[in-house]
């Protein structure tokens, strides 16, 4: 029996070359401001126009600042990504999302609240992250420059089938812990490397129980495994959470999707190239200690005692020791957003603990929204006015910290307790130190101005 991974797949080849690739068709391209606009230098080369503009999706993320978006961008080489992508999508007639208006906000966190991304769906974007999607039951992967070319060109992409792997997650997730936990989890259990040329799928009680929003937090997290993507098959959660959503479909084509989409799941006797369980049991709020994101411990546990040379440079970049704890140690920065932690609900768990309690003074907070959507929700909630009055403010939407491509970057040397998804050597600014994190580690060091346990303060 095939795994829903090949049933999507299969349904999506427009044929298999001999001894080489599938041409594989693809529902929706996204674009962002970085990686388009070679593609779209290609095609104006070529003389081509793109084969069908409707599923296409421009928007700018990872350069926009996050105030004065009303403003000029400040920074040369930021706004010259930011106005050609403009003009590029002008000129290709594709749908573009431009900063300050209601539809814009990070590309994965957009895509899934617009019903853009949807099961069933094979997605790409020229940004490895597009994994996220995966928790709408849709088939989603980065692809490289040349690759959003082919794409804009024929609205298929080259691609070699990967493996399958399925990695189950059963019990009750306890209490502070996250789907960003049990994603940092599985990094450490795998490594960087461990899901390296597999397609996941995501199965078990915990992964049932989880949101939309942890769903796409968790699929937003395979590439850090190696993974060629993650996702989740589509159940009423998915369901509910489209309903009604602006690109979604109505009426008598909303009842016929879903009928559809019910049957996208992987058949009892479906086989696995590799199958792996876990128990949530051993799952607690978790940190990062090293340079990657597998390089990460339970908040209580200590840095490991021993590895390899590449262990001992993280830890000298990153200014610990082996076998030292964590939890008590200073922080300067905290950030809350990106396109893994940056939804109404990270919002909802950050403002839940920092509730009736202060920033401390020497921590330096950016909290984040994914999208202007998030913003407009989280205002409606009230939850500005909490955050407010424990002396935080918010931001406006964009990747912000996650990477140094804006504005907000770390100083050198300095510690960030971060939501976002990558913690390499000078990924928030040359010399910064990340910490990886769920929004609840992030609001306690928030609070505190050192590592602190959640649960403590819960």
């Amino acid at each position: 029996m095939n795994t829903l991974f090949d049933k999507i797949w299969d349904q999506h080849v427009v044929q298999m070359v001999s001894d080489g690739p599938t041409q594989l068709y693809i529902d929706r391209l996204y674009c962002h401001e970085v990686t388009s606009p070679q593609a779209f230098d290609g095609m104006r080369a070529r003389g081509l126009k793109c084969f069908r503009p409707e599923q296409i999706v421009c928007m700018p993320d990872h350069n926009t600042p996050t105030h004065d978006q009303d403003k000029p961008i400040a920074d040369p080489v930021s706004k010259k990504q930011v106005d050609t992508l403009e003009q590029n999508a002008r000129e290709f007639g594709l749908k573009h999302f431009g900063m300050m208006s209601k539809d814009n906000g990070i590309i994965h966190v957009v895509g899934p609240e617009k019903g853009l991304s949807l099961p069933g769906m094979t997605i790409v974007c020229g940004d490895s992250h597009t994994s996220t999607h995966g928790a709408m039951g849709a088939v989603a992967f980065g692809i490289g420059t040349s690759e959003v070319e082919m794409v804009m060109a024929s609205q298929c992409i080259l691609q070699q089938k990967p493996k399958s792997m399925r990695i189950t997650v059963n019990g009750q997730l306890g209490r502070g812990v996250t789907a960003k936990d049990v994603a940092l989890y599985l990094m450490a259990q795998l490594t960087t490397s461990g899901a390296t040329g597999y397609f996941v799928e995501y199965a078990g009680e915990v992964i049932k129980n989880l949101s939309m929003e942890g769903r796409l937090t968790l699929c937003n997290l395979s590439i850090e495994m190696g993974a060629r993507g993650g996702f989740i098959a589509p159940d009423d959660v998915t369901f509910d959470y489209i309903k009604g959503k602006e690109y979604a479909p109505k009426g008598k084509a909303w009842d016929e999707a879903v009928a559809y989409w019910r049957t996208l799941k992987s058949g009892d006797d479906a086989v696995f190239d590799k199958e792996l369980v876990f128990d949530a049991k051993d799952i607690e709020p978790r940190i990062t200690y090293g340079t990657n994101p597998g390089m990460g411990i339970g908040i209580t546990e200590a840095i490991p005692a021993e590895g390899d040379a590449n262990f001992d440079k993280s830890l000298q970049y990153m200014g610990f020791k082996a076998g030292e704890r964590l939890l008590g140690k200073h922080i300067d920065y905290v950030f809350l957003g990106a396109c893994t932690n940056g939804r109404i609900e990270d919002f909802r768990a950050f403002a839940s603990l920092v509730k009736g309690r202060q920033k401390a003074a020497d921590v330096v907070a950016w909290l984040v929204p994914g999208s202007w959507a998030v913003d407009k929700q989280l205002r409606e909630e009230g939850l500005d006015k909490v955050l407010k009055a424990s002396g935080f403010e918010i931001r406006q939407p964009g990747c912000s910290a996650c990477l140094a491509m804006n504005d907000d970057k770390v100083p050198a040397g300095k510690y960030a307790v971060s939501t976002s998804n990558r913690n390499f050597e000078g990924r928030q600014g040359p010399g910064a130190r990340t910490i990886l994190c769920s929004p609840l580690v992030a609001a306690a060091a928030a609070v505190t101005g050192v590592i602190t346990d959640p649960r403590t303060l819960l």
